[in-house]
Parts: C-alpha cells; structure tokens; sequence
C-alpha cells in the first residue's frame, strides 16, 4: 500500500461474548442475514452493544493489539474471523476507512 493510501483510521463495529461458541452462533445469524447492529446490540458484552457495536473512528495504538491489527487490515464490509482478547471473543465488521 503506497503512502497516499495508508489507513489512517478506521470505524468499524464489533460484538463482545464470553465464548467462542457463543461468537460462531452470532456469526451464523448474521450469514442468515440477521444484521450485525442487530445482533451487537442483543448479546454484546461491551457498552458499544447499545449502539449495535459502533466504535466510532479510531488510530492505531487506540485498541489493544489483536483487535486494532484485524481492523486495519480488514477490508470494509468483510466480518473478521473470530478474534481472541483478555476481553473475550469479538467479531469486527470496519465500516470506514480514512
């Protein structure tokens, strides 16, 4: 990627559960077209649930590592595999990119 096309900042939306489990659930419901806000805001674990899981804008050196390497190298619109931190399980959908 050159440099005028660097990622500066991402906004993206996640989900938060205690369990891997619980997270391939919630991914099926959204492959069976239940919408990613939807969901977020029903099982998430993170304050951001009530806002479907919206993080707003953030930089690097903003999340803790595994979360911000997915989210800046995720492409918008694609959900994230599962991603593991002390926090739990997360899905993560970037929905813009500057």
């Amino acid at each position: 990627m050159s440099e005028a096309t660097q990622v500066n900042e991402v906004r993206a939306s996640h989900l938060l559960v205690e369990t891997e489990a619980e997270l391939e659930q919630c991914r099926q419901e959204i492959e069976n077209g239940t919408p990613f806000a939807e969901v977020a805001q029903r099982v998430s674990r993170c304050p951001s649930g009530e806002r479907g899981g919206d993080l707003g804008f953030f930089t690097r050196g903003k999340m803790v590592p595994e979360f911000e390497q997915a989210a800046f190298r995720l492409p918008v619109g694609q959900i994230s595999d599962p991603i593991k931190t002390q926090f739990g399980y997360h899905l993560l959908v970037v929905t813009e990119q500057k």
